[in-house]
């Protein structure tokens, strides 16, 4: 085994060479500015804006519109270092095809392995959330659509046996929650087969259909579905600060932060993570008209578009009601209940249902073309990497993408792993900013359309991490003299991965120093490191054990059949 392979790079002429002479076919180029920024859009104006932003509110305050600000610029260093890849490599692959030209064939092949994982339980996660919204708005319409067909067989399986001991020890079903008693009726009406019971998540199973046929049949169909999403929901968004702007209280804005820096902090990793959609737009670049020009402005203007969003819904939430009330799934629903417009929760609960469809769509999409990409590459089968005639779609990838979302959509409820989710993203995001390092210290980014201005971080990193160790000190003392507290290993353990990013911080700062890198992919580097420690031990022992999976099938297969390693 010629283990320098594993860390070969591929130049970036070649990856262009290569994908733009592939005998499999060509994508039609037909996405312009507008309809790649929808895509942007689709992705990020997802579940977040119709319930994420009621916790964080709750928790925050009107303050956690800084929370939205602050979010914004840290995702804005990730997409300001997405954007120079995509206007320097124009080509399909997104974080996979970056890291091959920065950090070789392995690390690209484990950050492809966890952008699967990312995509699929993400989407599985979405599906799931998608027809929940669903069932309820047709609840409302007066059509019950029976428990056993709109949950997954686990869940019922689980709570029913729960209950069940419950109810043998003395308790009563008004004893457990609406959902726990909807789980434990879906198992005891649900018809049977011998001892099996019929329970399938069928709306979740027909939105997965319905979304990889639209992706399946070509990317005009996908574009023109994913910009009517934009404009409906966009429409209910701005009608809501509309109607919602004339029952502000501006009393409920005192104080602003009720909880402090901490409270506004609290829904960090929740908040993050309903931006990170802007990504999913680098996997369409050969479909551009234009990707080294319209990839990088579309990421900003979605951005940009989306946080201004946030923050004028996040003040009228906690301008309508008080701050305490959001603490629930619907916020947006909530506050017209309260002032008694029914019509517009109605109009919300649709909107929610458009919007979530979205983001499925636009992740539907980015999935089957990085598997495409990865099978150019050799590193997986080669029907993966075949355009079907007539559509100019990866057929094969989009439908397998789609059994992989929607059978386990139908059967299982994979929310206690949604996490993976994030810190696969997270761990995409370290990589790209890592690669524009790499790409400006080599000079491999000298024909980027798109170039991040160059701020020595010489001066500006150690005095930042300094400070922010201050700053924690003085703030909560406590907090800080118990963390470097051994105390016994249970306790211990859950501190490993910040132990992690403090032993980083310092080789940054001593990087900063020595090697003078630029700024800006240094701070998008550590925010996210940060993010990825906030995720807890669980998650990243689980992350771990997905990649070393990943490794052994790199070896198994990808290793022999990788077209880099041949030659």
């Amino acid at each position: 085994m010629n283990f320098n392979s594993l860390f070969r790079r591929k130049k970036i002429q070649d990856i262009i060479a290569d994908h733009e002479g592939s005998a499999h076919g060509e994508l039609h180029k037909n996405l312009s500015l507008i309809d790649l920024t929808a895509f942007g859009i689709a992705a990020i104006v997802g579940a977040g804006i119709f319930s994420t932003i009621g916790n964080a509110s709750a928790a925050g305050g009107p303050a956690v519109v800084f929370l939205f600000i602050f979010t914004a610029i840290a995702c804005g260093f990730s997409a300001m270092c997405y954007a120079e890849f995509a206007s320097t490599i124009p080509v399909s692959g997104s974080a996979y095809t970056y890291a091959y030209t920065s950090f070789g064939e392995l690390v690209a092949w484990i950050i492809g392995w966890n952008l699967l994982m990312e995509y699929a339980i993400g989407n599985i996660a979405v599906a799931i959330s998608w027809s929940d919204y669903f069932t309820g708005l047709m609840a409302g319409f007066g059509w019950e659509i029976p428990h056993y067909f709109s949950m997954d067989y686990l869940t019922a399986a689980r709570v029913h046996a729960e209950i069940t001991e419950a109810l043998a020890a003395g308790k009563t079903l008004n004893d457990f929650p609406l959902s726990s008693r909807e789980a434990y009726a879906a198992w005891e009406s649900a018809p049977s087969i011998g001892n099996f019971r019929l329970i399938a998540d069928i709306p979740a199973l027909v939105i997965v259909f319905v979304i990889t046929y639209l992706v399946y049949i070509g990317m005009r169909e996908t574009k023109n579905t994913a910009n009517m999403m934009v404009v409906f929901k966009l429409a209910v968004i701005l009608a809501v600060i509309a109607v919602g702007a004339f029952y502000v209280q501006t009393d409920n804005w005192s104080p602003f932060a009720p909880n402090g820096v901490g409270g506004v902090l609290k829904g960090v990793s929740a908040v993050f993570f309903a931006y990170i959609g802007f990504d999913a737009i680098s996997t369409t670049a050969e479909e551009c008209k234009n990707p080294q020009k319209d990839l990088p402005r579309s990421m900003f203007l979605s951005l940009l578009i989306c946080t201004i969003l946030y923050v004028v819904i996040a003040l009228i939430l906690t301008g309508v009601v008080p701050y305490k009330e959001l603490a629930v799934g619907d916020p947006l629903a909530h506050i017209f209940s309260v002032i008694g417009l029914n019509f517009m929760s109605g109009l919300v609960a649709l909107s929610a249902i458009i919007a979530i469809a979205g983001v499925l769509l636009v992740f539907q999409m980015g999935q089957p073309r990085i598997w495409m990409v990865m099978s150019r590459d050799g590193l997986m089968p080669p029907q993966f990497a075949k355009i079907h005639p007539k559509y100019k779609t990866p057929y094969f990838s989009t439908i397998i993408t789609g059994l992989v979302v929607a059978i386990p959509a139908l059967f299982m409820n994979l929310t206690e792993v949604t996490d993976l989710t994030s810190i696969g993203t997270l761990f995409a995001f370290v990589i790209v900013c890592g690669g524009v390092l790499y790409m400006e210290q080599h000079g491999l980014n000298k024909n980027a359309r798109f170039k991040i201005p160059y701020i020595s971080s010489r001066w500006i990193i150690p005095p930042v991490l300094l400070g922010v160790v201050v700053l924690l000190y003085i703030q909560m003392p406590e907090n800080v003299a118990n963390f470097f507290t051994y105390g016994d290993w249970d306790t211990f353990k859950h501190k490993i991965p910040m132990w992690g990013f403090i032993l980083v911080c310092v080789v940054a700062a001593i990087y900063s120093v020595v090697m003078q890198p630029s700024l800006i992919p240094m701070l998008g580097l550590l925010c996210n490191l940060y993010l990825m420690t906030e995720l807890g031990l669980t998650n990243w022992t689980r992350f771990l054990m997905w990649t070393f999976a990943g490794i052994i099938i790199y070896f198994g297969y990808s290793y022999r059949h990788s077209k880099l390693a041949q030659s």
